[in-house]
């Protein structure tokens, strides 16, 4: 008789993954991934450019998953959750919006985040505030903080420069607005930089969105960069290629290169939100461009 070896259907790879940067414990949760065109990763590259290198890092051609990440970060009496993922209510989206099961899985409650930074107000990274049992449970007190200048963009968004599918524009701008109205007594806005906690601070780049930010985690020497939406991928071969979701494309680029420099000298660790789970490595300069080097897991 053949036994067959049956895998569980679900959490069958590791969603969490954690990190000690000095005296500050990281957190990085996989929301899931998003399946959307590779064109959008490159809308200025041309078509052979493009389907060069996505031969190279064996994806697509056409479209491929984009990693969706969060992060929980704790100094000291404080809990901080960096982004919220996607949440639930997007059709065409199944397999993301799965932080708030993952963050209880690892053992977090909703009720003890203090505080939540929004690096940039797109909806995978604003839905998950947005779903029932994530309102519900958070605390009515907690701080969310974002950039002055990304709620007042989202007031009245321009999409002159993107360049994303034909629905896109009104359902940002709508879960946008909507989040807006649903925290209002809860928004804690800053305009260059903000000490969420000791060690944690949100700092004001632009480009992908006017108010987007990054966020610092420092402590004991060393340092842990969640870049956000800063850079794609793509973006250490090809740092000049524009991504269709860039409210500013120009600026975009000028952010990234800047923000993978200092990474580079730094040695420091680096996240961003769309590259490959659990997303922490670092950053080397390579002639023109850049080379990611994934961090050896720890366990």
């Amino acid at each position: 008789m053949t036994t067959q070896l049956k895998f569980p259907t679900e959490e069958l790879v590791p969603s969490r993954y954690a990190v000690r940067v000095g005296d500050i414990d990281v957190l990085v949760i996989s929301d899931g991934v998003l399946p959307l065109p590779t064109q959008t990763m490159s809308t200025n590259a041309s078509p052979a450019a493009r389907a060069a290198w996505s031969k190279e890092m064996f994806l697509g051609p056409d479209a491929f998953d984009w990693a969706l990440n969060v992060l929980v970060v704790r100094s000291g009496e404080q809990v901080i959750l960096v982004d919220a993922g996607l949440g639930g209510q997007f059709p065409g989206f199944p397999r993301a919006g799965q932080f708030p099961k993952r963050l209880e899985a690892a053992g977090i409650a909703l009720s003890s985040v203090t505080d939540i930074v929004i690096t940039h107000m797109h909806m995978d990274h604003i839905g998950g505030l947005l779903v029932d049992e994530v309102k519900r449970k958070l605390r009515p007190d907690v701080r969310i903080h974002v950039a002055a200048i990304e709620v007042d963009f989202w007031a009245s968004p321009d999409f002159t420069y993107t360049d994303m599918p034909a629905p896109v524009p009104d359902v940002l701008k709508a879960t946008a607005q909507q989040f807006m109205a649903l925290y209002q007594d809860n928004l804690h806005t800053f305009d260059d930089e903000r000490e969420v906690a000791p060690g944690v601070v949100a700092k004001l780049t632009g480009g992908h969105t006017p108010g987007h930010s990054v966020v610092y985690v420092t402590s004991g020497g060393e340092r842990l960069t969640f870049a956000g939406d800063a850079l794609f991928p793509v973006a250490f071969e090809h740092p000049e290629w524009h991504n269709g979701f860039e409210h500013d494309p120009e600026e975009s680029v000028r952010v990234r290169v800047r923000l993978m420099n200092e990474a580079a000298a730094s040695g420091e660790l680096f996240v961003a939100t769309h590259l490959p789970f659990p997303s922490v490595g670092r950053v080397v300069v390579e002639g023109d461009a850049f080379r990611w080097v994934a961090a050896f897991w720890d366990y």
